[in-house]
């Protein structure tokens, strides 16, 4: 008999302070020192903050990942600790500045996300992603990476998991209260596992409040919560998955999540 492949994931949930790009930094850097994970999810812009008043704004905080000292460290972290991270994170790129997901290890940057469905006040500020959504093979573990609001358009999970992906890593600053029990249908209907990591807190700005519904969770293939944090306090949390579930599709007998699927009947 084959040994399982098994792998620890997890996710760190806090409360960035706006605008605070050093101290959320120390924040991340100082609470995953420890950490047992393989594999860490960070929330949506956990260094810079959410609530831009513009894009201007936007482009004074954002950064090139290929030369950020932001990025430099959480590598660092990487080589020290062996492992791996997922993190939002404020793109520049030219005179373009995405919504970015990163996923970083101890060789650098593996892969790069740009969010695809941008969330309200976003628009007005972000670019709108424009690379292909793509899974990443980490040491034979295969990685998803989809951004807060994207949970909500079936299409962005679907996508991914008919790429081979294994765990949708979903860094948000989720407002709305339906998030967390649609990603355990994500989980369903792709029999995938899924690590949302949202922040907590209130970012207080000029055009409103921000109230963020933190309740960050580990969903295992079939829907099945094996964690989920509270809406308010600091948490990092992991689990050792088992990612053979993740690769088995089947429903009954004779049903395949996705080998049963007729793309040809669908609207396009």
């Amino acid at each position: 008999m084959e040994k399982a492949v098994t792998v620890t994931v997890g996710y760190y949930q806090f409360s960035p302070e706006f605008g605070c790009v050093s101290k959320n930094l120390m924040e991340v850097l100082n609470c995953l020192e420890n950490t047992d994970a393989d594999i860490i999810v960070l929330p949506e812009l956990p260094f810079t903050g959410y609530g831009f008043s513009n894009r201007e704004e936007l482009l004074s905080y954002s950064e090139d990942p290929n030369d950020s000292s932001t990025v430099s460290d959480l590598v660092s972290l990487c080589v020290r600790r062996g492992i791996h991270i997922v993190t939002g994170f404020a793109e520049r790129s030219d005179d373009k500045c995405f919504n970015s997901s990163l996923l970083l290890g101890p060789s650098g940057i593996c892969g790069i996300y740009r969010k695809l469905h941008l969330f309200d006040r976003e628009k007005v500020y972000f670019d709108p992603g424009n690379l292909p959504l793509k899974v990443f093979d980490i040491g034979g573990i295969r990685i998803g990476m989809m951004i807060c609001f994207d949970w909500i358009f079936p299409e962005v999970a679907r996508t991914l998991a008919l790429q081979g992906a294994d765990i949708l890593c979903h860094p948000a600053n989720l407002v709305l209260t339906y998030c967390q029990q649609t990603m355990l249908s994500r989980s369903i209907e792709n029999m995938v596992y899924s690590v949302t990591a949202n922040r907590t807190g209130c970012e207080k700005h000029s055009f409103g409040d921000l109230e963020f519904t933190g309740t960050s969770q580990i969903v295992a293939p079939g829907g099945v919560i094996i964690h989920r944090g509270d809406n308010e306090n600091k948490e990092v949390y992991s689990a050792e998955i088992n990612i053979d579930r993740a690769r088995n599709k089947a429903i009954t007998q004779r049903n395949d999540v996705l080998a049963d699927r007729r793309p040809g009947y669908y609207l396009r």
